[in-house]
């Protein structure tokens, strides 16, 4: 269970859209937070995200790295700094940010398909609970965007790694976001289809921001626009400065 988030008195809870994505996508200003009884998770960091970047978080297990993505949902508030997601608190601007897991959250043997899956990512809903019907549209749509039509009605639990992650690719794109925030996405999936991910994730970068958390160095090529190494801190470099010698000085090993 993560800790109660706790809104500043004049702000109100509750998602809201922003009228101006043209800004930075995120922004950490002097952020720093530790859980309750350990020491800093992440120290002072400070860094920004423009509009359409494709941008990696590598760095060790237990660096920081999905605890800084869990502080860009929203999901974590920060001991001390600022965060902000298209000039907002990611709270308030939730609606315009979609989120892949590393894990899905359904157990085997869930009776749910591929399609209601994807829908469940739509947040334009009826009072009563049922979709509208343009979410039947958008899912469709993401769905033959990602290849996974002829899955449509397939069950979930029964599809490959590699497809599992589309379909969680695509419940992330049915809300049509600004910001797309993936943790680990090429985790425990065959290494070809993790170059599909990182092409499929590559091609969604043109038309919004992509912060993508990883532990294999593999990831990076040139179509990132940079590379977070995480730590506790927050070091920013071009892929093409991401050289073993440069790995070794800031962390000693591989970040894995």
């Amino acid at each position: 269970m993560f800790p109660r988030r706790i809104h500043p008195p004049d702000t109100a809870p509750g998602c809201q859209p922003v009228h101006n994505l043209a800004g930075p996508a995120v922004t950490f200003q002097n952020v720093s937070f530790s859980f309750p009884g350990s020491g800093p998770v992440l120290s002072d960091i400070s860094f920004r995200i423009g509009p359409h970047a494709h941008v990696c978080l590598i760095g060790p297990n237990g660096g920081g790295k999905t605890t800084l993505l869990k502080l860009a949902l929203g999901l974590l508030p920060p001991d001390e700094g600022r965060i902000d997601v298209f000039g907002r608190p990611p709270h308030r601007a939730c609606r315009h940010v979609g989120y892949v897991p590393q894990h899905s959250v359904l157990k085997r043997g869930f009776p749910i398909t591929v399609r209601e899956v994807v829908l469940t990512g739509c947040v334009e809903r009826h009072r009563f609970g049922w979709h509208r019907p343009s979410c039947g549209t958008d899912a469709d749509a993401v769905m033959r965007e990602l290849d996974l039509m002829p899955l449509s009605h397939h069950p979930f639990d029964r599809l490959s790694g590699g497809q599992r992650q589309r379909v969680l690719i695509a419940r992330a794109l049915v809300g049509n976001p600004s910001l797309l925030l993936l943790d680990e996405p090429t985790a425990n999936i065959d290494p070809a289809l993790g170059t599909q991910v990182r092409d499929i994730l590559g091609r969604l970068s043109r038309r919004m921001t992509v912060m993508t958390v990883s532990h294999d160095l593999d990831y990076i090529d040139a179509s990132l626009t940079s590379v977070l190494f995480v730590n506790r801190s927050v070091r920013e470099m071009k892929p093409a400065e991401v050289t073993s010698d440069a790995v070794w000085s800031l962390y000693g090993r591989r970040p894995c």
